[in-house]
């Protein structure tokens, strides 16, 4: 299972951690895990092209992806993350939580 936790700090967002396999597919072949990598990464890349928000990122092999806001967080970030959100979350609509669980955490 993926486990994606969004910390927000009385409604701005903080950062996010995604953590885990979904188990959907064979390795290589799990379209709920390339999904949520295509959404999260892009997310951290908007972030970086689109905004002059400040962040760290963190990464690795065994399918964790994070990221820390640091500082003020724009209305372009907020709008973004809230898009990745919704893509998340209409995966774990459509193919259960038993792939994909959302929690989101006050921080």
């Amino acid at each position: 299972m993926i486990k994606i936790t969004v910390y927000k700090s009385s409604e701005v967002y903080r950062g996010f951690v995604a953590k885990g396999h979904a188990g959907y597919g064979e390795e290589g072949q799990d379209i709920i895990c390339a999904a949520v990598s295509v959404l999260t990464v892009n997310a951290i890349n908007s972030i970086e092209q689109f905004t002059e928000d400040k962040f760290a990122v963190r990464q690795d092999d065994d399918g964790l992806v994070e990221l820390i806001l640091e500082g003020a967080v724009s209305k372009e970030t907020k709008l973004l993350l809230d898009s990745m959100i919704l893509g998340l979350k209409d995966i774990q609509n459509n193919y259960g939580n038993e792939y994909i669980k959302i929690i989101f955490k006050e921080v």
